[in-house]
Protein backbone atom coordinates (compact mmCIF):
# COMPACT_ATOMS: atom_id res chain seq x y z
CA UNK A 1 0.00 0.00 0.00
CA UNK A 2 1.67 3.24 -1.10
CA UNK A 3 1.21 6.51 0.76
CA UNK A 4 0.35 8.35 -2.46
CA UNK A 5 -2.89 6.41 -2.84
CA UNK A 6 -4.08 7.84 0.49
CA UNK A 7 -2.59 11.34 0.19
CA UNK A 8 -5.97 13.02 -0.04
CA UNK A 9 -7.56 11.07 2.81
CA UNK A 10 -7.08 13.71 5.55
CA UNK A 11 -8.69 16.47 3.49
CA UNK A 12 -11.51 14.17 2.41
CA UNK A 13 -12.26 13.06 5.97
CA UNK A 14 -12.18 16.61 7.39
CA UNK A 15 -14.47 17.95 4.69
CA UNK A 16 -16.78 14.95 5.04
CA UNK A 17 -17.09 15.47 8.80
CA UNK A 18 -18.04 19.13 8.32
CA UNK A 19 -20.53 18.30 5.57
CA UNK A 20 -22.08 15.47 7.58
CA UNK A 21 -22.45 17.74 10.60
CA UNK A 22 -24.17 20.51 8.65
CA UNK A 23 -26.29 18.06 6.68
CA UNK A 24 -27.36 16.18 9.81
CA UNK A 25 -28.61 19.37 11.44
CA UNK A 26 -30.54 20.39 8.33
CA UNK A 27 -32.08 16.95 7.80
CA UNK A 28 -33.11 16.77 11.46
CA UNK A 29 -34.68 20.23 11.34
CA UNK A 30 -36.63 19.59 8.14
CA UNK A 31 -39.08 22.22 6.94
CA UNK A 32 -37.75 25.53 5.64
CA UNK A 33 -34.30 24.92 7.15
CA UNK A 34 -33.81 21.79 5.08
CA UNK A 35 -35.48 23.25 2.01
CA UNK A 36 -33.19 26.30 2.14
CA UNK A 37 -30.14 24.07 2.48
CA UNK A 38 -31.14 22.04 -0.58
CA UNK A 39 -31.97 25.19 -2.57
CA UNK A 40 -28.56 26.69 -1.82
CA UNK A 41 -26.79 23.43 -2.71
CA UNK A 42 -28.69 23.21 -6.02
CA UNK A 43 -27.86 26.84 -6.78
CA UNK A 44 -24.16 26.23 -6.17
CA UNK A 45 -24.22 23.17 -8.43
CA UNK A 46 -25.80 25.16 -11.25
CA UNK A 47 -23.14 27.84 -10.77
CA UNK A 48 -20.45 25.16 -11.06
CA UNK A 49 -22.18 23.62 -14.08
CA UNK A 50 -22.31 26.87 -16.03
CA UNK A 51 -18.70 27.69 -15.16
CA UNK A 52 -17.67 24.29 -16.53
CA UNK A 53 -19.71 24.45 -19.71
CA UNK A 54 -19.33 28.12 -20.62
CA UNK A 55 -16.58 29.70 -18.48
CA UNK A 56 -16.95 33.18 -19.98
CA UNK A 57 -20.55 33.49 -18.77
CA UNK A 58 -19.76 34.08 -15.10
CA UNK A 59 -22.56 36.61 -14.69
CA UNK A 60 -25.05 34.22 -16.23
CA UNK A 61 -23.81 31.49 -13.87
CA UNK A 62 -24.82 33.59 -10.86
CA UNK A 63 -28.19 34.50 -12.34
CA UNK A 64 -29.05 30.90 -13.20
CA UNK A 65 -27.90 29.79 -9.75
CA UNK A 66 -30.32 32.21 -8.09
CA UNK A 67 -33.13 31.16 -10.44
CA UNK A 68 -32.51 27.50 -9.64
CA UNK A 69 -32.50 28.10 -5.90
CA UNK A 70 -35.83 29.91 -6.14
CA UNK A 71 -37.28 27.19 -8.38
CA UNK A 72 -36.27 24.42 -5.96
CA UNK A 73 -37.76 26.30 -3.01
CA UNK A 74 -40.99 27.03 -4.88
CA UNK A 75 -41.55 23.60 -6.44
CA UNK A 76 -42.65 21.80 -3.31
CA UNK A 77 -45.09 24.53 -2.26
CA UNK A 78 -47.00 24.94 -5.49
CA UNK A 79 -49.73 22.66 -6.90
CA UNK A 80 -48.25 19.58 -8.64
CA UNK A 81 -49.66 20.65 -12.00
CA UNK A 82 -47.33 23.68 -12.02
CA UNK A 83 -44.17 21.89 -10.87
CA UNK A 84 -42.90 20.74 -14.25
CA UNK A 85 -42.72 24.25 -15.76
CA UNK A 86 -40.88 25.48 -12.66
CA UNK A 87 -38.41 22.57 -12.81
CA UNK A 88 -37.79 23.31 -16.49
CA UNK A 89 -37.46 27.08 -16.06
CA UNK A 90 -33.70 27.20 -15.22
CA UNK A 91 -32.96 24.89 -18.15
CA UNK A 92 -34.99 26.90 -20.65
CA UNK A 93 -33.63 30.25 -19.50
CA UNK A 94 -30.07 28.95 -19.53
CA UNK A 95 -30.48 27.48 -22.99
CA UNK A 96 -31.06 30.98 -24.27
CA UNK A 97 -28.17 32.50 -22.31
CA UNK A 98 -25.30 30.07 -22.85
CA UNK A 99 -23.17 30.20 -25.98
CA UNK A 100 -21.85 26.64 -25.92
CA UNK A 101 -22.71 23.18 -24.55
CA UNK A 102 -26.37 24.09 -24.32
CA UNK A 103 -27.60 20.52 -24.61
CA UNK A 104 -25.44 19.36 -21.73
CA UNK A 105 -26.60 22.30 -19.63
CA UNK A 106 -30.28 21.53 -20.27
CA UNK A 107 -29.94 17.86 -19.28
CA UNK A 108 -27.88 18.47 -16.16
CA UNK A 109 -29.82 21.51 -14.98
CA UNK A 110 -33.10 19.57 -15.15
CA UNK A 111 -31.43 16.75 -13.22
CA UNK A 112 -30.17 19.12 -10.53
CA UNK A 113 -33.49 20.91 -10.12
CA UNK A 114 -35.47 17.65 -10.10
CA UNK A 115 -33.07 16.18 -7.55
CA UNK A 116 -33.60 19.22 -5.34
CA UNK A 117 -37.35 18.66 -5.47
CA UNK A 118 -36.71 14.96 -4.81
CA UNK A 119 -34.72 15.64 -1.63
CA UNK A 120 -37.40 17.94 -0.27
CA UNK A 121 -40.23 15.57 -1.19
CA UNK A 122 -38.50 12.59 0.43
CA UNK A 123 -37.81 14.49 3.65
CA UNK A 124 -41.20 16.16 3.95
CA UNK A 125 -43.47 13.43 2.56
CA UNK A 126 -41.67 10.22 3.51
CA UNK A 127 -40.08 11.50 6.70
CA UNK A 128 -36.77 11.69 8.51
CA UNK A 129 -36.19 7.92 8.62
CA UNK A 130 -36.31 7.57 4.84
CA UNK A 131 -34.06 10.56 4.34
CA UNK A 132 -31.60 9.05 6.79
CA UNK A 133 -31.75 5.74 4.95
CA UNK A 134 -31.04 7.46 1.62
CA UNK A 135 -28.05 9.31 3.04
CA UNK A 136 -26.67 6.16 4.64
CA UNK A 137 -26.96 4.20 1.39
CA UNK A 138 -25.15 6.86 -0.64
CA UNK A 139 -22.46 7.48 1.99
CA UNK A 140 -21.88 3.74 2.43
CA UNK A 141 -21.62 3.34 -1.35
CA UNK A 142 -19.12 6.17 -1.62
CA UNK A 143 -17.00 5.23 1.40
CA UNK A 144 -16.89 1.51 0.59
CA UNK A 145 -16.16 2.24 -3.05
CA UNK A 146 -13.26 4.51 -2.09
CA UNK A 147 -11.61 2.21 0.45
CA UNK A 148 -12.26 -1.10 -1.35
CA UNK A 149 -11.13 0.38 -4.66
CA UNK A 150 -7.96 1.82 -3.11
CA UNK A 151 -7.15 -1.32 -1.14
CA UNK A 152 -7.93 -3.99 -3.74
CA UNK A 153 -7.67 -2.15 -7.05
CA UNK A 154 -8.07 -4.37 -10.09
CA UNK A 155 -9.79 -3.83 -13.43
CA UNK A 156 -11.32 -0.45 -14.14
CA UNK A 157 -15.10 -0.23 -14.29
CA UNK A 158 -15.37 2.39 -17.06
CA UNK A 159 -11.92 3.87 -17.74
CA UNK A 160 -13.03 6.14 -20.58
CA UNK A 161 -15.37 8.00 -18.24
CA UNK A 162 -13.86 7.57 -14.77
CA UNK A 163 -10.28 6.23 -14.87
CA UNK A 164 -10.01 5.70 -11.09
CA UNK A 165 -13.20 3.68 -10.58
CA UNK A 166 -12.63 -0.07 -10.29
CA UNK A 167 -14.92 -3.08 -10.36
CA UNK A 168 -13.85 -3.92 -6.83
CA UNK A 169 -14.83 -0.48 -5.52
CA UNK A 170 -18.10 -0.51 -7.44
CA UNK A 171 -19.07 -3.93 -6.11
CA UNK A 172 -17.93 -2.90 -2.64
CA UNK A 173 -20.42 -0.04 -2.81
CA UNK A 174 -23.23 -2.44 -3.68
CA UNK A 175 -22.39 -4.71 -0.76
CA UNK A 176 -22.20 -1.77 1.66
CA UNK A 177 -25.56 -0.45 0.47
CA UNK A 178 -27.07 -3.91 0.85
CA UNK A 179 -25.82 -4.05 4.43
CA UNK A 180 -27.41 -0.66 5.11
CA UNK A 181 -30.64 -2.06 3.70
CA UNK A 182 -30.36 -5.08 5.98
CA UNK A 183 -29.92 -2.82 9.00
CA UNK A 184 -32.87 -0.59 8.21
CA UNK A 185 -35.02 -3.56 7.18
CA UNK A 186 -34.28 -5.29 10.48
CA UNK A 187 -35.10 -2.22 12.53
CA UNK A 188 -38.16 -1.24 10.54
CA UNK A 189 -39.37 -4.72 9.64
CA UNK A 190 -39.44 -4.06 5.90
CA UNK A 191 -37.72 -7.27 4.86
CA UNK A 192 -35.93 -8.21 1.65
CA UNK A 193 -37.52 -5.57 -0.65
CA UNK A 194 -35.68 -2.78 1.15
CA UNK A 195 -32.35 -4.60 0.71
CA UNK A 196 -32.96 -4.86 -3.04
CA UNK A 197 -34.03 -1.22 -3.26
CA UNK A 198 -30.93 -0.22 -1.31
CA UNK A 199 -28.66 -1.92 -3.84
CA UNK A 200 -30.58 -0.38 -6.75
CA UNK A 201 -30.32 3.02 -5.08
CA UNK A 202 -26.58 2.44 -4.76
CA UNK A 203 -26.42 1.78 -8.49
CA UNK A 204 -28.39 4.96 -9.18
CA UNK A 205 -25.94 6.83 -6.97
CA UNK A 206 -23.01 5.45 -8.95
CA UNK A 207 -24.78 6.32 -12.21
CA UNK A 208 -24.99 9.92 -11.02
CA UNK A 209 -21.29 9.82 -10.23
CA UNK A 210 -20.45 8.49 -13.69
CA UNK A 211 -22.67 11.07 -15.37
CA UNK A 212 -20.83 13.90 -13.65
CA UNK A 213 -17.49 12.28 -14.43
CA UNK A 214 -18.48 12.05 -18.09
CA UNK A 215 -19.20 15.76 -18.35
CA UNK A 216 -15.88 16.63 -16.69
CA UNK A 217 -14.12 14.24 -19.05
CA UNK A 218 -15.73 15.92 -22.03
CA UNK A 219 -14.84 19.41 -20.85
CA UNK A 220 -11.34 18.35 -19.79
CA UNK A 221 -11.33 19.32 -16.11
CA UNK A 222 -10.67 17.39 -12.91
CA UNK A 223 -13.18 18.95 -10.48
CA UNK A 224 -16.34 21.03 -10.86
CA UNK A 225 -14.79 23.59 -8.47
CA UNK A 226 -12.49 23.70 -5.44
CA UNK A 227 -15.11 24.66 -2.85
CA UNK A 228 -14.76 21.43 -0.82
CA UNK A 229 -11.16 20.43 0.06
CA UNK A 230 -10.43 16.83 -0.91
CA UNK A 231 -13.69 16.48 -2.80
CA UNK A 232 -13.71 19.26 -5.39
CA UNK A 233 -17.04 20.97 -5.82
CA UNK A 234 -20.64 20.41 -4.79
CA UNK A 235 -21.31 18.56 -8.04
CA UNK A 236 -18.38 16.26 -7.29
CA UNK A 237 -19.67 15.58 -3.79
CA UNK A 238 -23.43 15.35 -4.36
CA UNK A 239 -23.66 13.82 -7.86
CA UNK A 240 -24.31 10.39 -6.39
CA UNK A 241 -26.82 11.74 -3.90
CA UNK A 242 -28.74 13.39 -6.75
CA UNK A 243 -28.86 10.17 -8.77
CA UNK A 244 -30.16 8.30 -5.74
CA UNK A 245 -32.72 10.96 -4.87
CA UNK A 246 -34.24 10.97 -8.35
CA UNK A 247 -34.38 7.16 -8.34
CA UNK A 248 -36.12 7.02 -4.95
CA UNK A 249 -38.52 9.74 -6.05
CA UNK A 250 -39.47 7.65 -9.10
CA UNK A 251 -39.83 4.50 -6.98
CA UNK A 252 -42.00 6.47 -4.57
CA UNK A 253 -44.46 7.16 -7.38
CA UNK A 254 -45.21 3.42 -7.56
CA UNK A 255 -44.77 2.35 -3.95
CA UNK A 256 -46.29 3.99 -0.93
CA UNK A 257 -43.60 4.80 1.67
CA UNK A 258 -45.05 2.28 4.10
CA UNK A 259 -44.74 -0.52 1.54
CA UNK A 260 -41.14 0.11 0.52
Amino acid sequence: MSDSRWSDLAARVTSAVVLVGIGAIEVWQGGLWFESFIAVAAAIMIWELVRMLDPERSGVAVQLAVLTGVAVMACYHIPPVFRLPVVLAPALVGMGQLRQNRGLYVVFSIWITAAGLGFISIRENMGFDWMLWLICVVVATDVAGYFVGKAIGGPKFWPRVSPKKTWSGTAGGWVAAGLVGVGFATIGGFGLPLVVISVLTSMASQAGDFAESAIKRKIGIKDSSNLIPGHGGFLDRFDGMMGAAVFVLIVGLFLAPGDM
